[in-house]
């Protein structure tokens, strides 16, 4: 179980991290709105990753962490595991807040631009700002990693 349970999390964190670095690289090169044709197609790709990458391997780095801290005794007393429980908590407030939500609404704006009900005038405002929440996230997703392999003894919780 112990194996398993290493293996989805390891696993999660690698769909976690490349979900933000392709959205990082779509944000990078996604046509202006003027091209509005271009740019729905771009915005409805990016919150397609959020949507079926990002969050379900979230989901999964998370789960498995919390199931292996419930079954190893040793991570309920090494503070590098509660370090990584903690950003991972922040990982998900971030992604779902700041990344997977705004680019839904961004990809539904831009395709009632192309229908015609929205003003294109008012898509892309929250993509600057995105981008610098994937460069923050993906420095934590990071850490996490580098916490998980390094496993400093940041502190031991009393038993």
């Amino acid at each position: 179980m112990r194996r398993l349970l290493k293996f989805l999390h390891t696993m999660g964190a690698a769909g976690l991290m490349g979900a933000m670095a392709a959205l990082l690289a779509m944000l990078s090169t996604a046509p202006p709105p003027s091209a509005l044709a271009a740019y729905t197609a771009t915005s409805g790709a990016m919150s397609a990753v959020a949507t079926w990458i990002a969050l379900p391997s979230l989901a999964l780095t998370l789960l498995s962490g919390l199931l292996a801290m419930a079954l190893n005794r040793a991570y309920l007393n090494a503070g590098w595991a509660w370090a990584k429980l903690a950003t991972g908590v922040l990982m998900f407030e971030g992604v779902l807040v700041s990344v997977e939500g705004p680019m839904r609404q961004e990809a539904e704006q831009s395709a009632g631009a192309l229908a015609g009900r929205v003003d294109p005038a008012t898509l892309a405002a929250s993509l600057g700002p995105m981008r610098g929440t994937l460069w923050v996230l993906l420095a934590v997703a990071t850490a996490n990693v580098v916490l998980g392999i390094w496993r400093p003894r940041l502190l031991r919780i009393p038993k």
